[in-house]
C-alpha cells in the first residue's frame, strides 16, 4: 500500500522511474535461487524431525543437516534444470498477474 502511495507522489511530481507497471517488486515467482532455497530449508526441517529434543537443540544437528542437504542435492540435476526451464512460464505467470502472487 505505502508503495502504490510512493509512486502516486512521484508521479504527481513529474519524477520519472520504472514503476510496477514496468519493473515489478521482488518477485519469489521469479527466484529460482528462493525456491531452492525453500526446498532446502524443506528438507532440513524434515530430517530435523526424528531428532530428540535435547539434540535439536544443540548447534551441531542443525549444522550438520544444513551441510549434508545440500550435498545431497547436488546430484539431483532434474530439480534444478526443471526449476531453470520453468522460468518462461513463471515470467508470463508474473506478467499475467501484473506483477502479484502467483501459484509458483
Amino acid at each position: 500500500m505505502r508503495a502504490n502511495k510512493t509512486q502516486h507522489l512521484l508521479q504527481d511530481n513529474d519524477v520519472k522511474f520504472w514503476g510496477n507497471d514496468i519493473w515489478s517488486g521482488n518477485s519469489p515467482d521469479l527466484n529460482v535461487a528462493e525456491c531452492i532455497g525453500s526446498i532446502m530449508k524443506d528438507k532440513v526441517e524434515t530430517k530435523m524431525l526424528p531428532v530428540t529434543e535435547y539434540s535439536r537443540y544443540h548447534e551441531d544437528t542443525p549444522k550438520m543437516h544444513i551441510e549434508n542437504v545440500p550435498t545431497s542435492m547436488e546430484e539431483n540435476t532434474e530439480l534444478f534444470e526443471t526449476l531453470l526451464c520453468s522460468y518462461p512460464s513463471r515470467l508470463r505467470a508474473v506478467k499475467n498477474a501484473n506483477g502479484r502472487h502467483t501459484d509458483y
